[in-house]
């Protein structure tokens, strides 16, 4: 079993003896998430970490989708209920990178790749997700190799 899904369900007992209700729903809404992926398919396997992170990355960008939505339809308890979710499963991903760090990445990746205009986009991408992985969503990679090939 991946280290992770053993801090998760770790972490499950704990907020269920501590009763805090966020934390409880969160982790249980993850490892059922977790639970799905692993039986998706033809046949049930265990998830490596970088599965579970890709899992809790998904999860993560829906409750700040849900949040904005409920946002802009003013249901506000709604709205921070999601955000709550979030920074909970935020504390299980890798740190985000800083723009500037992937503003570094994405220019190496344009070296190494010696790509020049837009239409070198997906060989862009195709260099630098290894490079990110988890560590930034893709909008803002997209956003990042668009922006420096426009500039090229």
């Amino acid at each position: 079993m991946s280290a992770l899904k053993d801090k998760l369900k770790a972490d499950l007992t704990a907020s269920l003896k501590s009763k805090d209700e966020v934390r409880l729903r969160t982790v249980r809404m993850a490892l059922a998430a977790i639970n799905v992926e692993e039986v998706a398919g033809k046949e049930a396997r265990e998830l490596t970490d970088d599965e579970v992170v890709k899992v809790l990355t998904r999860e993560a960008k829906k409750r700040r989708e849900a949040a904005e939505a409920f946002g802009n339809a003013g249901r506000k308890e709604q709205a921070e209920a999601e955000l709550a979710e979030q920074a909970v499963l935020e504390e299980y991903l890798p740190a985000q990178l800083s723009d500037e760090e992937l503003g570094a990445l994405v220019d190496e990746a344009i070296a190494e790749t010696g790509a020049s205009g837009p239409q070198a986009m997906g060989q862009v991408m195709k260099a630098v997700n290894p490079k990110v992985a988890g560590r930034a969503e893709g909008g803002r990679v997209a956003a990042q190799v668009r922006a420096r090939l426009a500039a090229k």
